[in-house]
């Protein structure tokens, strides 16, 4: 198990770092960061004296060296705008994003379970129809559409909900049903196909034959040894949530992570959006190590699979 964990933890280190790299270079390489922080009016001269002040004259290693040695003791920089420290920044509104998808997760998989164990136990029928069809539509529905249609009718319409801000719980009800309803078609998907193969096993046959009563085969039999793909792509799907809240954020206008992003990002913030990015990145990353982790404590044969 130990030779385990330490292969995907280095795998998972290396990920990173190509990340970061690739991620700083391309973010360095999309404009002239020194003449979007001297203004549209600025002479050459200036937007030379910036780029010397700011380091952004050095090599692009060089700039990459001193970003990953500050990255490595906490230090993230310091906004371009602001001049606050990124860190602080970040540490002010990350757990709005938690909440965000946390509760986006926990509603996805509340919703996804049981339509995908419905459809598994009546497979082509209406109902197995029905919850495809279900899953294309969350699917197909852009996020930015669907909140601004939620804001329309249960913010401006019938005022039941508040449309801004995150001060209240009712604050969170909109924006987290519009993450949730993004995860819910896979989850959804991976319980039925999940499902359907661990139905079709013997031990689930002989227990039928035995008059065993099928809600009983679902919960204490097929949904235990169906469960494992389902808490890989859960993992995979709250690291989708952390980075796909910008656009959620930016509709509700809630200060977290993804309003921060979308900010820094119209302003050229770089140091905001590089830490950004890496956030999601490494959120990511460790979400998914854990899962493959949590998956080979419980099915001892997945190390053998992947080790042999």
């Amino acid at each position: 198990m130990w030779g385990f964990i330490r292969g995907k933890v280095i795998v998972s280190l290396l990920v990173m770092l190509t990340v970061s790299l690739v991620g700083f270079a391309l973010l360095h390489l999309s404009g002239d960061l020194a003449a979007t922080l001297a203004g549209e009016n600025a002479s050459a001269e200036q937007i030379e004296a910036v780029r010397r002040q700011m380091g952004l004259d050095q090599p692009l290693l060089a700039q990459y060296a001193q970003w990953l040695a500050g990255a490595f003791r906490g230090d993230l920089g310091a906004s371009f705008f602001s001049r606050e420290a990124v860190s602080t920044l970040f540490l002010a509104r990350i757990g709005t994003t938690a909440i965000l998808a946390v509760g986006a997760l926990i509603l996805a998989i509340a919703v996804s379970l049981p339509l995908g164990m419905l459809a598994a136990l009546r497979p082509n029928s209406w109902l197995d129809r029905l919850v495809s069809a279900l899953a294309l539509a969350g699917q197909a529905v852009p996020s930015f559409f669907l909140a601004l249609m939620m804001v329309s009718l249960f913010g401006v319409t019938l005022r039941w909900l508040p449309i801004s801000g995150s001060t209240t719980p009712l604050h969170f009800v909109m924006p987290i049903t519009v993450l949730a309803i993004g995860a819910i078609p896979a989850l959804m998907r991976m319980t039925r196909s999940g499902m359907l193969e661990v139905l079709d096993q013997d031990y689930i046959r002989t227990a039928r034959s035995k008059g065993v009563s099928g809600v009983r085969i679902m919960v204490r039999h097929a949904l235990l040894n169906a469960i494992l793909p389902l808490i890989s792509l859960s993992a995979v799907q709250l690291g989708t949530l952390l980075g796909g809240s910008v656009i959620v954020e930016s509709v509700f206008a809630i200060d977290g992570i993804g309003l921060l992003t979308y900010r820094s990002i119209q302003r050229g913030d770089f140091p905001v959006v590089q830490a950004t990015l890496m956030f999601v990145s490494v959120a990511y990353i460790v979400l998914t190590l854990l899962a493959d982790i949590l998956n080979a404590w419980l099915d001892p044969r997945l190390q053998q699979r992947r080790t042999g």
